[in-house]
């Protein structure tokens, strides 16, 4: 057995039975390695960062880790972003990157990088392996830091020779440790802060935003009146109807020191303070008050749930109230295209159990709380702020959840980073509605623009905007082999979005907004 077989074979045994690769001359004996071990669902991208970010939305709904295979540094440094996504998310993954043979290695030839020194800022574990014999091992340590809570990226990297060199051996499974619980007296300290009186947030996030860790939050403000919030972006939440809901920090920096301009504690479950997104000339970078005071109740790392059970408990917190009673979204009968139009027509027309993807961006304001009422459904975000995570993250998501309708509201500029994805759901027939929101302009900048305080003129302006040529959605997305069609009305939306929902495979609609 070579060192490569070993790794594929361990992999296989601790449960990882799916690859997104981007494979080159480096990794050539993985590749054939997975001719001689059945088992493992090899997904290919045709750029980095659609490998690494689906990547990421496998790991969100299926809960446990993918591989990704890339090709040398510069693959690793092509799929970063998304990585910085993907580490946002706290979201398992384990990394295979090849490298040039030790041996080879200090001819310095034209791919050799510092492949250690690039991974480290994404990874929460990084390795390169030096021997076929210990490759197995390397493998399972990997997926042991991967897989300890909360979740992060092992990136192993293995020089070509220990691929191919002979010896390699089938490591055993490791344990992974269980998520510590939080000390009484953080149980005490937040407690205090609940009973005070004062205004009090709960700021929920990780793993306390699937639906039973959000029906033990409200039995806590059901009890003391306290108010229940999330960050601003989340790897994963558990929403719709029959579900608690919860309120997340609004991202508009105004906005969000608005809704917590009277609290006086802020509890944090797995979550940090509340931050802007950058740095805005004669405001704030921390959103609550000043002289707001901070209680840590649980650290990402720690077990969330048990957190908010047990301060339920200490409370004596009755039952969970049952969720809010909601109609049913209205299908709109016509109207103009606008950000609360869109939003009711998706929220009418959720599938039952679909998995929404939201790299909105600007248009999208109304999307999340409109959709509170649709049938139940998860929200996954991008979380790091690196554009171009949400045609990746839907592709990964499709194969993490088979049988689960995946909807993707995606801006035509960030979906413009990642576009060869739309190749791997035509290859992989996945269920995914791309919605793409067509305004052909950088929305987002040019209200940054005016954040910052810039007096843009028409040089800055023709940086920020797509219409020059324009963009045809549609025939992009045929050409990389998934069916398209454009929408310019609210009625042929609604119409193309109700159809696309019902049929297998991928469907794209470009909607003109």
């Amino acid at each position: 057995m070579n060192g490569a077989e070993s790794l594929v074979r361990t992999l296989l045994a601790h449960g990882i039975d799916t690859c997104f690769a981007n494979p080159g001359t480096s990794e050539m004996h993985f590749v054939a390695a997975l001719d001689q071990v059945p088992g493992m669902h090899c997904v290919l991208g045709l750029f980095e960062g659609v490998v690494t970010g689906a990547a990421d939305g496998y790991a969100r709904m299926a809960g446990k880790p993918a591989a990704t295979l890339l090709h040398c540094g510069p693959g690793l440094a092509n799929g970063l972003a998304n990585l910085h996504n993907a580490r946002r998310a706290e979201v398992p993954m384990v990394n295979i990157v090849g490298d040039q043979a030790t041996y080879h290695r200090p001819l310095d030839a034209p791919l050799t990088a510092d492949t250690e020194g690039w991974a480290r800022p994404v990874s929460c574990w990084t390795r390169t392996g030096s021997r076929a014999e210990t490759v197995g091992a390397d493998a399972a340590a990997a997926i042991q830091a991967a897989m300890t809570a909360p979740g992060g990226i092992s990136t192993l990297i293995l020089p070509s020779d220990v691929s191919w060199d002979d010896g390699g051996v089938v490591a055993p499974v490791l344990a992974v440790p269980a998520a510590p619980q939080v000390a009484p007296s953080a149980l005490d300290e937040a407690a205090a802060a609940l009973r005070s009186g004062e205004p009090t947030v709960l700021l929920v996030a990780g793993r306390a935003l699937r639906a039973d860790a959000l029906a033990i939050a409200h039995r806590i403000v059901a009890a003391t009146g306290a108010r229940l919030m999330c960050p601003t972006s989340n790897g994963r939440i558990e929403r719709g109807r029959g579900r608690h809901p919860v309120e997340r920090v609004p991202y508009a920096i105004d906005q969000a020191v608005a809704a917590l301009q009277d609290v006086r504690h802020l509890i944090l479950v797995g979550a940090q303070a509340p931050v802007g997104f950058f740095a805005y000339p004669g405001k704030p970078g921390r959103m609550q008050p000043e002289d707001a005071a901070v209680h840590v109740l649980a650290r990402p790392e720690q077990d969330l749930v048990d957190a908010l059970e047990r301060l339920a408990d200490r409370l004596g917190a009755p039952p969970a109230p049952p969720a809010p009673v909601l109609p049913a979204p209205e299908l709109p009968r016509g109207g103009r295209i606008n950000p609360d139009s869109v939003a009711q027509v998706v929220a009418a027309l959720m599938p039952e159990n679909a998995v929404v993807v939201d790299e909105s961006i600007t248009f999208g304001r109304a999307f999340y709380n409109t959709a509170m009422a649709s049938p139940p459904h998860d929200w996954l975000q991008l979380t790091g702020g690196a554009i171009g995570a949400g045609l990746p993250l839907a592709t990964g998501a499709a194969i993490g959840a088979p049988g689960r309708r995946v909807v993707t509201l995606q801006a035509d500029g960030s979906a413009l980073y990642t576009v060869q994805a739309l190749w791997t759901q035509a290859r992989e027939k996945l269920d995914v509605t791309t919605v793409i929101l067509s305004n052909r302009k950088y929305a987002i900048l040019l209200h940054e623009l005016a954040n910052v305080g810039a007096n843009p003129g028409r040089t800055a302006l023709d940086m920020l905007d797509l219409g020059n040529p324009s963009i045809d959605w549609t025939h992009i997305a045929t050409g990389f082999g998934v069916e398209a069609a454009q929408a310019d009305t609210l009625e042929r939306f609604a119409d193309l979005l109700a159809s696309a929902n019902r049929r297998p495979g991928p469907f794209l609609i470009e909607l003109m907004i």
